[in-house]
């Protein structure tokens, strides 16, 4: 996978390039909804990166966010990507968003890389053979309880039961005095802290593929966990994610955790 995680690692920082020089110059649409944002940048990014793989691997299978594709997940060769993770942060000129792209081999992700622009911090992990941060090894941090922990978060657009449930789980871990909690607004970023210690853990209820494809990846090889979130192993069929660095694994889910049924509590009261 050297080469592929090379071509990822290019792609993510030619990307991230584009994105840099575009901040604060572009339009912004909506996707629908007002808080669903989509830029000039994330599809000029996406078209970078798809351009320079083309070139290298022009019958490899493709899944973008922001380009139509026929793509799916258990294909032989894919490249799982996301051009612009933290559109929101970036339309409002908050320098905190990354480029995300996975390589995946009939569903199993071989390589992921995680780029964010304004720090130039690349994060990288190969399948077997751990995680990096701008050529330097990361691991996930040795916190064994909540009461010790930060935690990332995120919300998904919906704004209404998943919303709600993540506030309540947000009021629970508050509750069981963690030292605090974080939504920085970019899923691949925040799985990233995980795998470099400066979370201890991170969860979100509804997730497409292209956010956590790569930083799922980066978590494990830095000796994390990383499950869907309601504890089961589905890999990119997983709708939300829930990370953190295995010790605080089984306390963490009694405070944030999702059964997957129809009995999972919801709001405020729950």
């Amino acid at each position: 996978m050297i080469r592929e995680l090379e071509i990822a690692e290019n792609g993510a920082k030619k990307a991230g390039q584009i994105i840099k020089m575009l901040l604060g110059k572009v339009r912004i649409s909506e996707k629908g909804l007002n808080y669903n944002l989509v830029t000039e940048a994330d599809t000029a990014a996406e078209k970078c990166i798809i351009d320079y793989i083309r070139t290298v691997y022009p019958e490899d299978g493709i899944l973008g966010e922001e380009t139509a594709s026929n793509t799916k997940v258990e294909d032989n060769r894919v490249w799982i990507i996301d051009p612009l993770d933290g559109t929101t942060n970036f339309a409002h000129n908050i320098p905190h968003f990354s480029v995300s792209i996975a390589f995946a081999e009939k569903g199993i992700v071989r390589c992921g890389v995680v780029f964010n622009p304004m720090y130039d911090e690349c994060f990288t992990a190969v399948a077997g053979g751990g995680a990096w941060c701008n050529g330097e090894p990361i691991r996930v941090s040795t916190v064994s309880t909540c009461s010790r922990s930060v935690i990332g978060t995120g919300i998904y657009y919906e704004r209404g039961p998943i919303m709600l449930r993540t506030l309540d789980s947000i009021r629970k871990l508050l509750s069981a005095n963690i030292q605090g909690i974080r939504r920085t607004g970019s899923a691949a970023l925040d799985l990233c802290y995980v795998a470099c210690g400066r979370f201890d853990g991170y969860f979100e209820y509804r997730l497409s593929v292209w956010d956590f494809a790569a930083g799922a990846l980066i978590v494990r090889e830095a000796g994390g966990t990383c499950t869907d979130t309601d504890g089961g192993e589905r890999g990119l069929h997983s709708k939300g994610v829930f990370s953190n660095n295995g010790l605080i694994h089984e306390e963490m889910f009694g405070f944030a955790g999702w059964p997957d049924d129809d009995s999972a509590p919801v709001g405020p009261e729950a």
